[in-house]
């Protein structure tokens, strides 16, 4: 696999990234440096560790970095929570964000088995 592009599971992860950060500017000011970066960081990681090593190794390494992209949106999904939370989304921002982070997991999670299993 060379271009990560193409792949379904960056496809949406990436939109999921644009979401954010779009939503995240109606945070609170003084959250900028606190849960406004956590957040971002988060939820770049997730394509970002997709993106990185596609093309470059065999399966079993791309599989650890799968891996560590689905570490990465737990953790965003628990800052997701704590956001909704805090109220600083609404309960229908929150839906869609936490249900987009759900199909992500799920492709990463299949993705991971595909490749696990060769």
């Amino acid at each position: 696999m060379k271009d990560f592009r193409v792949l379904r599971v960056w496809e949406k992860s990436h939109q999921l990234v644009l979401d954010i950060y779009a939503i995240s500017k109606n945070f609170p000011k003084d959250e900028l440096f606190g849960l406004v970066s956590q957040i971002r960081r988060s939820a770049v990681s997730i394509p970002s560790n997709i993106s990185e090593r596609c093309g470059r190794l065999s399966d079993a390494e791309l599989a650890k970095f799968m891996v560590i992209a689905s570490g990465s949106a737990s953790e965003l999904e628990y800052q997701l929570l704590l956001s909704k939370d805090l109220h600083f989304l609404t309960l229908d921002e929150y839906e869609i964000l936490a249900n987009d982070l759900t199909e992500i997991h799920k492709m990463l999670n299949s993705f991971i088995k595909k490749l696990n299993s060769k």
